[in-house]
């Protein structure tokens, strides 16, 4: 075969000539006619075998029908095995619903566990399951509202709030105050709450709360101050407030010195060294009153606080104060009622004689004067005496891992003083090896006795 147009060659193209060559036989022959009449039949009697090329008059003049040889249609195979295809999002949803898709098991999250063969389960004949391991919790111990012998008058919860003045919003007292701290070896927990009589009378809280830490590090002192404003007066919870944050004013700027005092305890210069600062604490608190016009006697307050060392290897403990209150140890679960014993001695000042009056008696003992037991009338050239202060209370001691030690205002010291259902009570919430949370202290400090509806502040330190 050459290109169109050219020159036939020679032995190259005997092959072609050949195959198209009108004298070379048929690649297929066959013995029966070909005619156009037998194709037809053959062809009929492929699509349909039952006609069998029969003619209209019963005979037929076809040849033998020859085997198809069209091959026998193949079976459908079964689809290969692994995931089915997916479908693509121009292909319409099958009218049958998909069946359920298993996926290979993963791994199992930590607490997670198969049930053995044959193990009971909650569901008859259930195949076995997974369970979850869960620590076990004990459950909560009880707590209650009140002791003692029957149910408080007020309600347990707030009922009125206080009156607020709009050019005054700075004045108004929280019904709640809660804190908490740990250092070196102690856990601090503490709450000032208002009483269940200012509760329902609608009346602020007069106790007043201020923890506060002065210094980084193992230097560091811990100051928890409560104050307590004069019963019926319209500024008490102003005058506590004040009186905590002028103590704590002093205590901060010598917290340094204090803190050394503490750690090599030095308790002579303690006791006077805090004696002055409250002192000085207490008459800035007068000279407030003066100069807002008010009585000094009503703008007072009863002021109790304690220093905690930061230092893991100090447990000395400090308290100091004026005013009436509560400090109580708990030791082996038996409360110790440790706050400091108040005798004349402790009073500040003497006697104040006029003056240049005479002596009421002899170096020798001998009276110059018949004293008829007539007061003698105050000179007018003299100031009037001041009435005799709240003697200064002090206590220094050292903790043992395990002790609880409570600081805390009338409201609570009362009823611990006056209810042993409330001391038994307490012993055995507080006697476990571990401080309680917050929530939970807050809690057990207001369980309430009849009779008692003070505020209440509270401040307790755990011994690790």
């Amino acid at each position: 075969m050459s290109q169109q147009g050219g020159r036939p060659t020679r032995h190259e193209d005997d092959w072609w000539g050949q195959l198209y060559d009108d004298s070379t036989d048929d690649a297929g022959p066959t013995a029966t006619a070909d005619s156009l009449d037998d194709r037809f039949a053959s062809a009929a009697d492929t699509v349909d075998p039952r006609s069998g090329g029969a003619t209209g008059d019963g005979s037929s003049d076809a040849p033998p029908a020859v085997e198809s040889t069209v091959p026998p249609q193949r079976a459908p195979t079964a689809p290969d095995e692994g995931p089915p295809r997916q479908r693509a999002p121009w292909e319409p949803p099958p009218e049958a619903p998909e069946g359920p898709a298993t996926f290979p098991p993963g791994p199992k999250p930590p607490g997670f566990r198969d049930l053995p063969d044959g193990a009971p389960d909650a569901r008859q004949g259930a195949p076995a399951a997974t369970q979850l391991d869960l620590p076990v919790v004990p459950p909560p111990s009880a707590t209650v509202d009140y002791v003692g012998s029957g149910p408080p008058t007020y309600d347990a919860e707030p009922t009125a709030l206080p009156v607020a003045d709009p050019d005054e919003l700075d004045d108004l007292v929280a019904d709640t105050v809660l804190d908490g701290a740990r250092y070196g070896a102690c856990t601090l927990r503490a709450v000032s709450v208002r009483g269940d009589s200012a509760r329902y009378r609608g009346e602020p809280r007069r106790d007043s709360l201020l923890t506060a830490r002065f210094g980084s590090g193992e230097q560091a002192l811990i100051l928890v101050a409560l104050a307590t404003g004069a019963r019926a007066t319209p500024g008490a919870h102003r005058a506590a407030a004040e009186a905590c944050q002028l103590i704590g004013r002093a205590v901060g700027r010598s917290h340094q010195r204090l803190g050394e005092d503490i750690r090599a305890a030095r308790r002579g210069d303690l006791k006077s060294g805090l004696h002055r600062l409250t002192d000085r604490s207490l008459g800035k608190l007068r000279a407030s009153a003066a100069e807002q016009g008010i009585d000094p006697e009503e703008y007072s307050a009863t002021l109790r606080c304690l220093l905690l060392p930061a230092h893991p290897e100090c447990r000395t403990r400090v308290f100091f104060g004026i005013g009436e209150g509560g400090l109580f140890r708990l030791r082996n679960g038996e409360w110790q009622d440790i706050e400091p014993r108040v005798t004349a001695d402790d009073t500040t000042g003497e006697a104040v004689v006029g003056f240049g009056s005479l002596p009421s008696e002899t170096p020798q003992g001998d009276r110059l004067t018949m004293d008829l037991g007539i007061p003698t009338p105050p000179s007018p050239y003299e100031p009037a005496p001041e009435p005799p202060r709240e003697p200064f209370r002090f206590r220094a001691s050292v903790a043992r891992p395990g002790d609880a030690l409570l600081m805390c205002s009338g409201g609570l010291a009362d009823p611990l003083r006056g209810e042993p259902a409330l001391c038994a009570y307490l012993a055995r919430r507080w006697s476990r090896g571990t401080p309680p949370g917050l929530a939970a202290f807050l809690a057990d400090t207001q369980v309430r006795v009849k009779g008692y509806a003070d505020d209440r502040t509270v401040a307790a330190v755990w011994e690790a």
